[in-house]
C-alpha cells in the first residue's frame, strides 16, 4: 500500500531507540537531547497519525507491531508532552489504536491500556510524579509545578477543541476529518476526567459535536456520566450544551425527569414558588421549547400520575411545570419557536389554543366566556362517537389537567362573576370524574349542581356559622365517590375563600373537613395553587390573601 511508504520502517525504528534512551537517562545532557529532537519527533508523530487514522486498529498493529511500545514511552515522557501540540497528536494516535468493538481479551486489555495512558495525559495529577524529573526544567520556565501541568492541561484542551470545532465545519472534506470512532475514544477516555474543570470546554465541544454521522458518535457511558455530574451539581454547563446531551440521548433526558420528581418529592416545599424554582433550576421547561423533549417530558409526568393514583401533589407539579414551558415557548426567538401543533399533534387544535392562553393574558371579565368555550369545545370532543376508547379520553383528561390554572379559576368565576354555570359546572365534572361509565359523570354533575345551588343562597349572607354549610359539608364527609368529594370539597374551600361571610368560618370548616376525610392534601394543594396565581397576577381583596396565608400556615403543619 502507498500509506506505507509515508513512515518508513527505518525512522520508525529510529524513534523507537530514542524514546528507549530517553526513558533509561535522566541526566541533563538526555533532558537536552530531548528538547533538541522535539520539532522532528513532532512531525514524525504528525505523519503518523496521517498513516494509520484511517486504517482502523487491527490494520494499524499489523503494520507497526510495536507502535504501542513507542507511543507508550512518549507518553510518560514530559517534555514530549509538554511541546507544543505533541500531546495532542500522541491522543489522536492512541486513538487509532482503540478498538470500538473488542473481539477478544488481547483487544479488551489493549483498550484498558489505552484508556490508562489517556487518562494520565488529561489528568495532571499523575503527571506529578514526575516532578523530581522534571523540577529544573519547569523552574527555568518560570511555573510552579502545578501551574506547569495546569498550563498543559488547558493547551491540550484547547487544541482538541479546536480540531473538532474545525473538523465540524469542514467535515464534508472525508480525508481530512476526524473519524467517529476517534471522537468515541476520546469521549471515553473523558470519563474518569469529567469533573475536572479545566476540561469543561471540551465536555462542551463533544456534546454539540455530530461530525455529519447519522448514528450517535459519542459513547454511551460519556453521555450518562455528564448527565449524572449535571444532575449532581459537580459540573456547569451552558443550556445549550444540556439540551444537546439530552436530545442525542434520551436515556439521560429520562433520567433528569425522573431525578425532578424525586428531588420534589423529598423536599418539605412550602410554596409554589420553591416548586418553581426548583423546576426551573433543572433547565427542563426551557429544554422542553424543543418538541421531542417535551412529548417525552410529557409522557413520563403521565405514568407518575398514572402511578401514583393521579394524587393532587404530582398534578400540581405537571401544571406547574406546564406553566414554566409556556413562559419558555413565549420567550424562544419567532424564527426558532415551533408551532404548538408540534407539542401536541394528536389533539384538537382549537382547545389546545384555548387552554394555553394564560388568564392574565385576557382580561378578567372575559374569563368566564373563554370557560365556556373551552367547556363547549370539550363536551363537543368528548361526546363524539371519535373518543371510541378510554385511551383516547385519558389523553383529553389529561391535557386538560396540564392546564388545571383555568380549572380553579372555573370554581372561582362560578361564586365570583355572572357566569353560565351549566357549562363550567360540566367542565370541572369532566376533570374530577372523566368516565361515564354507569352515568358516573352524569351523577357527579348533578351532585355538583345541588352544591352550586346551596352555595349560591348562602353567597351574600355575612354572618354564617358551621350549620348553615351543614348540607355541603355532609356532602363532602358522607360521599363514598371520591370524584364527588373531591369536587365537592374543591366549590366548597372557593366558597369559604371569596364570599363576605365564608372568611369567619373558613378556619374551623376546613378543620372539620380535613380531620373526617383524606383530603387535606387536596386543600393544601388547591390553597398553594390560588396563593400562587394571587402572587403572579394580583387579588384585590386582602382579606382573601390573609385568610389564604393563615389557612396555609395550618395546614402545613398536617400535610
Amino acid at each position: 500500500m502507498a500509506q506505507d511508504t509515508t513512515v518508513p520502517k527505518l525512522n520508525f525504528e529510529y524513534w523507537l531507540d530514542k524514546a528507549i534512551e530517553w526513558g533509561q537517562a535522566t541526566t541533563l545532557e538526555s533532558q537536552k537531547d530531548v528538547c533538541l529532537h522535539l520539532p522532528q519527533l513532532q512531525e514524525f508523530l504528525h505523519q503518523l497519525y496521517e498513516t494509520i487514522k484511517h486504517l482502523g486498529s487491527t490494520v494499524a498493529i499489523q503494520q507497526f507491531p510495536l507502535i504501542g511500545q513507542l507511543l507508550g514511552r512518549l507518553c510518560w515522557n514530559p517534555f514530549v508532552i509538554a511541546y507544543d501540540e505533541s500531546q495532542k497528536t500522541l491522543m489522536w494516535c492512541l486513538c487509532c489504536l482503540y478498538s470500538s468493538e473488542p473481539q477478544n481479551a488481547v483487544e479488551l486489555k489493549a483498550n484498558s491500556w489505552i484508556r490508562s495512558l489517556l487518562c494520565h495525559l488529561l489528568s495532571s495529577s499523575k503527571w506529578e510524579s514526575n516532578e523530581a524529573e522534571t523540577s529544573t526544567f519547569i523552574s527555568a520556565l518560570g511555573y510552579t509545578s502545578a501551574d506547569y501541568y495546569c498550563h498543559l492541561v488547558k493547551n491540550m484542551v484547547v487544541s482538541l477543541v479546536t480540531e473538532l470545532r474545525e473538523n465540524q465545519f469542514n467535515g464534508l472534506n472525508i480525508q481530512e476529518s476526524i473519524s467517529a470512532s476517534h471522537v468515541n475514544a476520546v469521549s471515553i477516555f473523558c470519563v474518569p476526567l469529567i469533573t475536572l474543570p479545566d476540561l469543561t470546554p471540551l465536555l462542551e465541544t463533544l456534546l454539540l459535536y455530530h461530525g455529519g454521522s447519522s448514528k450517535e458518535i459519542l459513547s454511551s457511558e460519556f453521555l450518562e456520566a455528564v448527565n449524572e455530574a449535571f444532575l449532581k451539581k459537580k459540573i456547569s454547563l451552558p443550556e445549550s450544551t444540556v439540551f444537546s446531551l439530552w436530545l442525542r440521548h434520551l436515556p439521560s433526558l429520562e433520567k433528569a425527569t425522573l431525578h425532578l420528581l424525586d428531588q420534589l418529592f423529598s423536599i418539605q416545599l412550602n410554596s409554589l414558588e420553591e416548586v418553581a424554582c426548583v423546576i426551573k433550576d433543572s433547565l427542563l421547561p426551557q429544554a422542553a421549547s424543543h418538541p421531542a423533549i417535551f412529548r417525552i417530558v410529557n409522557e413520563i409526568f403521565k405514568n407518575a400520575l398514572m402511578e401514583t393514583d393521579g394524587t393532587s401533589e404530582v398534578m400540581t407539579i405537571i401544571q406547574v411545570f406546564t406553566q414554566l414551558f409556556l413562559q419558555a415557548h413565549q420567550n424562544e426567538n419567532e424564527q426558532h419557536k415551533f408551532p404548538l401543533k408540534a407539542y401536541f399533534p394528536y389533539h384538537h387544535q382549537p382547545l389546545v389554543r384555548g387552554l394555553v392562553r394564560r388568564p392574565f393574558e385576557l382580561p378578567t371579565t372575559y374569563w368566564s366566556q373563554h370557560l365556556k368555550h373551552i367547556s363547549d369545545m370539550l363536551k363537543e370532543l368528548v361526546e363524539d362517537t371519535n373518543v371510541s376508547s378510554l385511551i383516547d379520553l385519558f389523553e383529553i383528561w389529561f391535557l386538560v389537567a396540564c392546564f388545571g390554572e383555568w380549572l380553579d379559576i372555573a370554581a372561582e368565576q362560578l361564586l365570583k362573576a355572572a357566569v353560565e354555570p351549566d357549562a363550567v359546572l360540566w367542565l370541572l365534572a369532566f376533570y374530577y370524574c372523566p368516565k361515564n361509565e354507569n352515568q358516573q359523570r352524569t351523577q357527579t354533575l348533578v351532585e355538583a349542581q345541588a352544591v352550586y345551588s346551596h352555595l349560591m343562597m348562602l353567597f351574600s349572607c355575612t354572618d354564617l356559622s358551621l350549620k348553615d354549610l351543614e348540607a355541603a359539608v355532609h356532602r363532602v364527609t358522607g360521599i363514598e365517590q371520591c370524584c364527588n368529594q373531591r369536587l365537592t370539597t374543591h366549590l366548597l374551600t372557593s366558597f369559604l375563600l371569596f364570599s363576605p361571610g365564608g372568611h369567619k368560618i373558613a378556619q374551623e370548616c376546613i378543620y372539620h373537613i380535613t380531620e373526617t376525610t383524606d383530603t387535606c392534601k387536596e386543600v393544601y394543594n388547591l390553597l398553594i395553587r390560588t396563593a400562587y396565581r394571587f402572587n403572579h397576577s394580583g387579588e384585590e381583596n386582602q382579606r382573601t390573601v390573609k385568610l389564604l396565608n393563615e389557612l396555609l400556615q395550618n395546614l402545613t403543619l398536617k400535610v
